[in-house]
């Protein structure tokens, strides 16, 4: 089997954070303007820079505070601010752990995530998540505002980290909005989609998604999908939506 990158979105596909980022933004705006933030940008599939950014504008503060926005939220993630369980996704961690364990597969994982990096590591580590993710291999919603970005962005850092190549269907991203499908048709990448976030499966196979599954908790079919093995995942390769 070739060697592959899985690159994990966070929110709604490995964790549900119970609003902890809305809370980490509110915290850090009153201490940073001295008032209360009234509105959250809409954030499924998007990066923290460019949620920041219109967060931001609505409330009448310069997009150019965005970087400081950002610093001060990371300053935040890593005081450990944001009361709040955050809850694996069901069958995230088993998913996790079997594509680990594919013998001889060369498969590395890590995220692509909007989240900052501060603000991913903490949702996984309340998640208990940690393990078999390579969080130096991927990318953060700091880099750019544009989700598609952020792939060129792990695929550097992955190469670097092992040595290898993870250019076009080398990279496989997993999500749960249309713009983790748009990331990957943009970028050559595959991507299998998880109806456990905001859209259906109709939704996500209108974006453009040719394998998507309704969860993670049957492991066999994540991994199949995922490896492009076993007769679901011949399916994935003939475009068929499971």
């Amino acid at each position: 089997m070739a060697n592959l990158l899985v690159l994990w979105d966070v929110d709604y596909t490995l964790v549900s954070a119970d609003g902890l980022g809305t809370r980490l933004y509110e915290v850090v705006f009153r201490e940073m303007f001295g008032r209360e933030l009234l509105a959250v940008a809409p954030k499924a599939g998007r990066t923290d820079r460019a949620i920041a950014g219109d967060t931001l504008a609505l409330a009448g503060v310069p997009r150019a505070r965005v970087d400081g926005f950002l610093a001060a939220l990371a300053r935040a993630c890593a005081d450990g601010a944001g009361p709040g369980r955050v809850r694996p996704m069901p069958g995230a961690a088993a998913a996790i752990a079997a594509l680990a364990a594919v013998s001889g597969s060369g498969i590395r994982q890590s995220v692509l995530t909007g989240n900052i990096r501060p603000l991913a590591a903490l949702k996984l580590r309340r998640a208990g998540l940690g393990e078999h993710l390579d969080l130096d291999a991927g990318a953060y919603g700091d880099a750019h505002e544009v989700r598609a970005e952020l792939v060129a962005v792990a695929r550097d850092a992955a190469s670097r980290a092992y040595g290898r190549d993870f250019a076009g269907p080398l990279t496989v991203l997993v999500g749960d909005t249309p713009l983790d499908v748009e990331a990957a048709l943009a970028t050559g990448a595959r991507v299998v989609a998880v109806a456990t976030g905001s859209y259906a499966a109709a939704e996500l196979a209108a974006a453009g998604a040719e394998v998507v599954l309704p969860d993670l908790t049957d492991t066999a079919r994540v991994v199949a999908a995922v490896t492009l093995t076993g007769p679901e995942g011949a399916a994935g390769r003939a475009g068929e939506r499971w």
